[in-house]
């Protein structure tokens, strides 16, 4: 009951604040308009052009849709969007985006088109927390097979984050500091919570020259929920969620971003650098007693903290050669992250045995470049280029996943290439009919080489309708775990596949799309789409022996089919701006290792999401209420029994996410106010049902994490800007 009344005083006080004022604003509905009309995006497309023109179905989040949301990081904008999970690792503290149902390992996700290193590669498994949108102008989404512009791993679609890189001011100054619960565990500016500050200058120095800097901290205090937090000494084998640790583990990130840009005429060009380091604490639940002579007993757990450097560079130049447009990126990109292992003595916070490594190590050269407008002329269009990607990967046999059998208890040092050579072609046939065909060859240095295709058609009609249809052959190779893994014991046996090849995607879409306007001010979007994605070759973990344990191997003998129906529709009338949306997503698995087989039925699940914003003009303030249903989910799990091993149907219980805030500007738009709540149905674990002997290797619990409970919000940022 006292949980209810929560909810209901959350929701309570923002329609509240709603219901006050109920101003009108025609400014405000043509703005929106006008705003829709010429929304331009960049992902996927041959040169940037407006969203109406684009052959892809392309969703954007605007800089203002984040400043509502108060979101720090990709992380906190992610969760209210169709078709898109944030999968958080309480053992890592990473969180990554499930799209589709498929893992990250799928989705490519890129800053102004470069992708973003990570654990294991180059723009897949990213930490989506790690990703900071201070300088974010939007983020664009593209669901669907991408492999000819994008190349590898693009198979579920591509998240493309584009930077500001311009002012219409000759001074933006702008300071931000912003508390926030972490359920409901809260210190200000202390060891609960979440802390936030950030800085940002950007200065216009003439009609060339443009240049921007800025820093941001996030001390992230980690959620204790039912745990002991760092000084509980009590260890219960039959009641781990009980222990010592965190729910969330606590961590402190910095980000620091620098750009230089110079433009005249036709020419552009710029370089952007990022830093980012993040401490990461996890707490050993394991608590054990040590005797020290003279002094007595203490209780001691063996504790490790992470430590996380990325450097980013980006250099890229946009111009013509004649009549040619180019463009052209070259990248640097470099992460590490280190390990420190040691015994915590609880009762005096002394630390000992401290030994501190490499713990994984990625560095990248990437590159990409086009060439297009061959013909100089509006009705066609042709775009050739490059991608040149260069990765080498360091494990330490620290990190326990990649002991090379040959070399036991070794580093692993390994080096990936591939360079890629696409064309793409955009045909105006009439005004309103558009076709575009595009292909991409990948020359592998680990694999057999690899191909892309792609067609995409366009039909506008001049009562406002839109249709698109389009296919798409794409690939995705493997990763470092699936390659390397070898973890071989008295209680594992998991090996990587060093001869696994890349997996195969076949997706169709067709959709169409109705803008309509009125003459009261109304403004309405309806759009419906179909798509189905077969992907072959998949790559499983499958049992291949049961005795002595079960041995299991990475190997291509796996099927997914995927079809999903989606649905949107948005509305602004005077200060209204309201978007609903539904998808129902059917999805096979075929999961046959020789050993154990499961049933490739299609299974089930579908989503519901709505945002609802009403701003008043004349108190420079505006509403918004976000919410997402996630409906009840089904999957095969391995149920790990050593005398049966089978694939039994798990039920993930159906939850919902609501957000909510209220954002108001004051001294001339100076100084900016967001006060709300995120995650207002408190969602923490969510109920999964599995047999009582599944095994290790199975789903494992009957809880899945998924939020951090019930938290509140305030961002507070002035703007001085000149």
């Amino acid at each position: 009951m006292h949980k209810q009344a929560q909810v209901f005083l959350s929701t309570a006080f923002l329609i509240g604040f709603t219901s006050l004022a109920q101003e009108t604003a025609t400014d405000s509905v043509r703005a929106i308009k006008t705003t829709q009309l010429e929304e331009v995006v960049v992902t996927g497309q041959i040169e940037p052009q407006s969203i109406k023109k684009s052959v892809f179905n392309v969703r954007v989040i605007s800089a203002e849709d984040i400043k509502r949301q108060a979101g720090n990081n990709l992380a906190d904008v992610l969760n209210q969007y169709l078709n898109i999970t944030i999968q958080p690792n309480n053992d890592s503290g990473r969180s990554t985006v499930s799209m589709f149902g498929l893992n990250s390992n799928y989705l490519k996700v890129l800053v102004d088109n470069v992708p973003l290193v990570s654990d294991t590669g180059l723009g897949n498994n990213v930490d989506v927390t790690q990703i900071n949108l201070d300088d974010v102008e939007q983020i664009e989404i593209i669901e669907g097979a991408m492999g000819v512009t994008h190349g590898a791993n693009a198979v579920s679609g591509i998240i493309n984050i584009i930077t500001k890189k311009n002012s219409k001011y000759k001074w933006e100054i702008s300071a931000t500091a912003q508390e926030e619960t972490i359920g409901d565990e809260y210190e200000p500016l202390g060891d609960k919570g979440r802390h936030i500050q950030a800085v940002r200058v950007a200065h216009t120095i003439n009609q060339n020259w443009y240049a921007a800097i800025g820093a941001n901290r996030n001390d992230f205090e980690g959620f204790i929920d039912d745990r002991g937090g760092r000084d509980y000494t009590d260890y219960d084998v039959l009641d781990p969620q009980h222990n010592r640790g965190y729910s969330w583990l606590p961590k402190e990130q910095f980000f620091t971003n620098a750009l230089v840009r110079y433009q005249k005429g036709n020419f552009r060009i710029f370089y952007k650098f990022d830093y980012f380091n993040e401490d990461i604490d996890f707490y050993n639940p394991v608590v054990t007693d040590e005797f020290v002579s003279g002094v007595g007993t203490y209780r001691v757990a063996v504790d490790r903290r992470y430590d996380t450097q990325k450097f980013y560079h980006h250099l890229n130049a946009v111009g013509k050669i004649g009549y040619l447009n180019y463009n052209v990126s070259v990248s640097h990109q470099k992460q590490k992250r280190d390990v420190e292992n040691f015994k915590y003595y609880i009762q005096t916070g002394a630390e000992a045995n401290n030994e501190e490594q490499t713990y994984q190590d990625t560095e990248v050269l990437y590159s990409t470049g086009t060439l297009s407008n061959f013909f100089n002329n509006k009705k066609v269009d042709l775009q050739v280029g490059y991608e040149a990607v260069n990765t080498n990967g360091y494990s330490s046999s620290l990190s326990g996943n990649f002991n090379d059998p040959d070399q036991a208890g070794t580093d692993l040092k390994k080096r990936i290439e591939n360079y890629d050579a696409f064309t793409a072609a955009e045909i105006s046939v009439t005004d309103k009919f558009s076709v575009r065909p595009g292909v991409r060859y990948s020359f592998q240095s680990r694999f057999e080489d690899q191909w892309a295709a792609s067609l995409g058609l366009r039909q506008l009609y001049s009562n406002g309708y839109e249709a698109r249809a389009s296919y798409g052959r794409s690939y995705r190779t493997p990763t470092y775990d699936e390659l390397y893994t070898y973890m071989v014991d008295a209680n594992h046996n998991i090996q990587g596949n060093k001869n696994l090849i890349p997996e195969n995607a076949n997706s169709f879409e067709v959709s169409g799309k109705k803008l309509t306007f009125f003459n009261s001010g109304l403004q309405l979007s309806n759009m419906a789409s179909v798509s189905y994605t077969d992907i072959t070759d998949r790559i499983e973990m499958a049992v291949i022996g049961v005795n002595p344990q079960l041995q299991y191997k990475y190997v291509n003998i796996n099927s997914y089919k995927m079809w999903n129906f989606s649905t949107t529709h948005q509305l602004g009338y005077n200060n209204w701006q309201a978007r609903v949306g539904f998808t129902l997503a059917g999805i096979s698995r075929k999961m046959d290792s020789g050993q154990i087989k499961s049933d490739d039925k299609f299974l089930y699940n579908y989503q519901l999401n709505t945002n609802v914003t009403y701003s008043i003009p004349k108190w420079n303030t505006s509403f918004t209420v976000y919410y997402k249903l996630n409906g009840k989910t089904q999957q095969y799990v391995e149920n790990g029994s050593l005398s049966n091993p089978e694939y039994i149907l798990q039920d993930i219980q159906s939850f919902s996410f609501m957000d909510a805030s209220a954002k108001r500007s004051f001294f001339s738009k100076r100084l900016d106010a967001t006060l709300g709540a995120r995650n207002i149905f408190n969602v923490v674990n969510i109920n999964t049902s599995v047999a009582s002997n599944a095994g290790q290797h199975s789903a494992g619990t009957t809880d899945m994490l998924m939020g951090y409970g019930r938290s509140y919000f305030l961002k507070l940022t002035y703007n001085l800007n000149f």
